[in-house]
């Protein structure tokens, strides 16, 4: 199963996010299958490949908790 999840990159305390669709059975910095986007908590900015978000959707992906919040947020998943 498919899901789009945070990969957390940075430095300590100073934390940044790739948004990545990745298998449910590997590790938070493991391998992913693709890079859909980008979030960074700190300055609150947020960059989305929204035809990539919405393939890996149609294909059946789940989102988690957080990932469903930005793309509300951004408006690209209505719930």
């Amino acid at each position: 199963m498919v899901k789009l999840r945070l990969k957390r990159c940075g430095r300590k305390q100073r934390a940044v996010y790739q948004i990545v669709a990745t298998n449910v059975r590997s590790r938070r910095e493991g391998k992913d299958f693709r890079k859909v986007g980008f979030y960074d908590p700190i300055k609150n900015q947020t960059y989305l490949n929204v035809p990539a978000i919405l393939f890996f959707l149609e294909k059946g992906a789940q989102p988690t908790k957080t990932v469903k919040n930005i793309l509300q947020k951004a408006e690209v998943f209505y719930v």
